[in-house]
Parts: structure tokens; C-alpha cells; sequence
């Protein structure tokens, strides 16, 4: 049974589950399920990358399974480790008169193994999504341990031999390109790049989040962050910074984004004191006393 039908259900798919995408995001996300391929998302960091992942297993009623990157992830945390307490306990309560061979055939089993999320994926006789959030994260070595599961969707295990995926995942992998991957992982995966949205595609995500907005707050809002997003700041504000932006004014009941909504109201989209300071100074002609 395949994912979806065609990019428009799945299109349709994604805006009943929340997210809003163009037409080069469903297409490519769509044949991603259609050809069995991973999808690689780059991007800068709040641009909808992780979101599209969620929103697709939502769509599809499959379930996520999420290996978050990060430097010094490794076999162990990535693949499948051995419960080594429990093979000691089974070690220890053995017949004295077992061969080691006899021994470690009885403790290398299924009883004894810990999946981690991508043999977990692999495993899975249920629809299910599996993503690999912020790969660039990762050091280049532990690229190596992704291929067997991204070109032949399967796991070797040497104790156990291989373990080959009944029902392929939907594999989603995301990076910030804080560093490049390499050939042999973007040979493998169909490629996205994923921008931030144009006003008027943003302006269509906050109408949807944050329905009760009023119509010339949420296109100030889109605006003043079009302009945020042009100065130099540790971090730009993401998609769903303005749509908290929106649903702060809702809260606190503001109708209007004036200078004093903006002061009151500016950490709900920027999270550094250097980056409000500066926005300020743009927004305001210079930071609160």
C-alpha cells in the first residue's frame, strides 16, 4: 500500500495535519514514499525540517521513531547494544559445566538485545517514520553506520545475522549543514533544501495556528520577522517562534504590534539578549532602559 496516492493527497494530508507546504515539498516528500528512498532535509534551523517529518507520520498514521544526533553518538545509542548486566546474571546462574561457545550462544539472543531507534525502525511490521534529526550533528565515522539502513534498509548484527525490514520505513534525514555529509549518504537519499517561507506563505501558517489573530497584527507580525531575519543575529527566528509571537498577542490580548508590544513581547522570537538588543535598535531606534 503505498504512502500516499499522488503530491496532492499528500499535500491535502499535511495541511489537515497542521503543516503547509509548497509545491517542491510535497512532490519531493511525496516520492520519497513512492520510490522507498530517504528524504535528506538541509536547511538553516527552524525552517519546518523536523515538523515535516512529524507532520507526514501524522498524516499517514504511521509511528515516529527519532534518532536525535548529536557529537559522540555511536553504535550503541544508534543501533542496537547487548544488556550486558543481564548476560552477566546469565552468566553467573549457568551450568558450570556449559562451554564457553554453549554460554555465549545462549546470552547473544533476542532476550538479551536492546534495539535503539534505527534497528527499532527496521523491526517494525507497522507503518512508520523514521527520523534522523540533525545528522550533520554527527562525527563523519558515524555516517558509516546509517548506509546499510539507508541504501538496504537492514541491520547486521554479527551475533545474530541480519536483520531485513518487512515493511520499509519512511526515512526522514535532517541536517543545518553546519558541516557537509558525505557523497555516499547524499547518493542514497532524495534531497530538499527547505527556506524560510515567503510572507505569504508564512502569513498562512500563523492564519491557520493562531485562527482568532487579527488579520493587520498577523501580517505586522509576518513582516517585522521578514525583517528580523535580515539582521546578523545568533539565531534567526524560526516558523513556529512566530507563530508563538502570534499566539503571545492573542493571550495578552494586544491589537496592535507597537513599540511597546514589542518590548513587552520580543522573547517570545528571540532567545538571546544580544539578538534583542539588536532587534530593538532596528525595530524601536534603541533597547529598553
Amino acid at each position: 500500500m503505498p504512502w500516499f496516492t499522488s503530491p496532492t493527497h499528500l499535500a491535502e494530508e499535511l495541511g489537515s495535519a497542521g503543516y503547509l507546504a509548497d509545491a517542491a515539498t510535497t512532490t519531493t516528500a511525496y516520492l520519497a514514499g513512492a520510490l522507498e528512498k530517504p528524504l535528506l532535509l538541509e536547511g538553516p534551523a527552524g525552517v519546518g525540517k523536523t515538523e515535516l517529518a512529524k507532520a507526514v507520520a501524522r498524516a499517514a498514521g504511521a509511528d515516529l521513531i527519532r534518532l536525535q544526533c548529536y557529537e559522540g553518538v555511536d553504535e550503541a545509542r544508534a543501533l542496537y547494544e547487548w544488556n550486558y548486566k543481564k548476560q552477566l546474571l546469565a552468566i553467573q546462574a549457568s551450568d558450570r559445566t556449559q562451554t564457553w561457545e554453549e554460554t555465549h550462544d545462549e546470552i547473544f539472543t533476542e532476550e538479551f538485545l536492546l534495539p535503539r531507534p534505527l534497528l527499532d525502525a527496521i523491526r517494525r511490521d507497522r507503518r512508520t517514520v523514521l527520523l534522523i534529526d540533525e545528522v550533520d550533528k554527527t562525527d563523519v565515522e558515524v555516517e558509516g553506520l546509517l548506509l546499510e539502513v539507508l541504501s538496504e534498509f537492514q541491520v547486521t548484527i554479527p551475533e545474530l545475522g541480519t536483520v531485513t525490514a518487512t515493511r520499509r520505513p519512511y526515512v526522514v534525514l535532517t541536517s543545518n549543514a553546519s558541516r557537509e555529509l558525505s557523497e555516499a549518504v547524499k547518493r542514497r537519499c532524495l534531497y530538499l533544501y527547505l527556506d524560510y517561507p515567503d510572507a505569504r506563505r508564512e502569513l498562512e501558517i500563523v492564519r491557520s495556528h493562531v485562527p482568532g489573530l487579527d488579520e493587520r497584527i498577523a501580517a505586522r507580525i509576518v513582516r517585522t520577522v521578514g525583517r528580523l531575519r535580515e539582521l546578523s543575529l545568533k539565531k534567526a527566528p524560526s516558523i513556529t517562534e512566530t507563530v508563538d509571537w502570534a499566539r503571545t498577542l492573542v493571550a495578552l490580548e494586544l491589537r496592535t504590534l507597537d513599540e511597546a508590544a514589542i518590548i513587552a513581547t520580543l522573547g517570545a522570537v528571540l532567545k538571546h539578549r544580544s539578538d534583542q538588543e539588536r532587534a530593538l535598535e532596528v525595530l524601536t531606534g534603541g533597547a529598553p532602559g
